[in-house]
């Protein structure tokens, strides 16, 4: 917004006084220049200066009946997008992108069509919690609640809300207060049935995310050599996850989640799957930026797991591709490839492996994680029930008893002690 005046140029001439511009004396002198409630600029005339300074002022403050927004149908989507759009200069590339998709595809199907004065903190609650039953990581949720919360800052800062209704809300309370529990875990003739209806080019990722607890993109990243499958040493190597993006030209790999890094026993069974599947279906050697390294390297790559054509599988394609197994063999419809790693661990805890064991071959950074995430599956037992009393009566009875009954004495003294205590 500004006032200009339209009679006189900004220039000035060599005398130092300001030269006429050719609509000197033609029309009204002052213009102001103001965004009106849907964001096109308009323009207004005057002829007083003051006049011209007022409108720009009430403009400015919203007080203008032209820039004035109906804030009580303006929508979560209308305001989220122009939010977007002024901050996106900046942000990182990465970001833009991010942001715009968590709201494409977190935020908008929730709150896109709502009047952004009618969310409450109920509703955002409610979401948050609808997203823990569907399974989605803790990190996501934080992402896409931060996204949500920033937004709603932006509306208070722009007096189109009076409160954020995050404000009030702690997340990270929220999540501590969540059990991490898987809420669906297959059971072996479930993940037999699952076997049945992948096809065999795939299928040896099934194995891999069901013997060696594999999450979905360290799987597609395994590549047919010392690296990742050790058969002599009987040791499968868990040392990238393969990772999409524009900015590093498409595939590449990158190290797995952190803290999650490691080697584990190879099954022989998984083992016998792999070298098979390794003979039917020879690895295809794809060029990949490798960042695993500390510097980025360009190497050949013989992946596992391509299409036909011998390209990476991206994240959108496996998501199609499981759905259709999912359904087929009977599975739930939010159950992931993430529950072939929950059955490897809970087949591990009723077999009665130690606790640490577990971690190490899930990879979990401490051990709290393991016990807390499976927490309703270590086996019970009652057979410390009675234990320390039994050993402090065995060692009782088992002392001789003095001829002069001395320790008869003393228990008497502690006794009359205690009563004076």
């Amino acid at each position: 917004m500004a006032v200009d005046d339209l009679w006189y140029l900004k220039q000035r001439g060599p005398d130092g006084e300001r030269l006429k511009s050719k609509r000197y004396g033609q029309g009204k002198r002052w213009r102001c220049r103001y965004v009106d409630a849907n964001g096109q600029t308009r323009t207004r005339f005057f002829d007083r200066k003051v006049d011209a300074e007022d409108f720009d002022v009430k403009a400015r403050a919203g007080l203008v009946e032209e820039v004035r927004t109906d804030q009580t149908r303006l929508t979560f989507r209308a305001y989220a997008e122009r939010w977007r759009t002024a901050r996106e200069a900046g942000m990182a590339p990465e970001t833009r992108r991010r942001v715009a998709g968590n709201l494409r595809l977190h935020l908008y199907p929730v709150f896109g069509d709502r009047p952004i004065r009618a969310i409450r903190p109920t509703d955002v609650l409610e979401w948050l919690t609808a997203l823990v039953r569907a399974g989605t990581p803790k990190n996501s949720i934080r992402l896409y609640f931060d996204v949500l919360r920033s937004v709603l800052n932006g509306a208070r800062a722009d007096k189109v809300i009076a409160d954020s209704p995050t404000e009030k809300i702690d997340l990270a309370q929220f999540l501590r207060g969540l059990s991490r529990v898987p809420k669906w875990i297959p059971t072996a003739e479930q993940v037999v049935a699952l076997l049945e209806v992948v096809p065999e080019r795939y299928r040896a990722a099934i194995w891999l995310g069901a013997g060696e607890a594999l999450r979905i993109s360290e799987a597609l990243a395994v590549e047919a050599s010392p690296r990742c499958i050790d058969l002599g040493r009987e040791e499968f190597h868990v040392v990238q996850q393969l990772r999409y993006s524009r900015d590093h030209g498409g595939f590449y790999l990158a190290e797995p989640k952190a803290g999650s890094s490691g080697t584990v026993d190879l099954d022989p069974d998984v083992a016998a799957v792999l070298t098979e599947h390794i003979e039917r279906f020879p690895p295809a050697e794809v060029e990949l930026l490798d960042l695993t390294s500390g510097r980025p390297v360009l190497r050949s790559v013989p992946l596992l797991f391509t299409d036909r054509q011998g390209r990476p599988i991206s994240d959108k394609r496996w998501s199609e591709m499981w759905a259709t197994w999912r359904a087929a063999a009977g599975w739930p419809d939010d159950a992931g490839f993430h529950a072939l790693r929950h059955f490897n661990a809970t087949t591990l805890i009723t077999a009665g492996v130690e606790p640490q064991a577990v971690q190490r071959h899930l990879r979990h950074s401490s051990l709290k994680i393991t016990l807390d995430t499976y927490v309703g599956y270590w086996p019970r037992s009652d057979q410390s029930r009675g234990l320390v009393g039994s050993a402090l009566r065995a060692a009782k009875q088992a002392q001789p008893e003095p001829a002069d009954g001395s320790r008869s004495a003393a228990i008497c003294r502690v006794d009359v002690l205690d009563d004076h205590a």
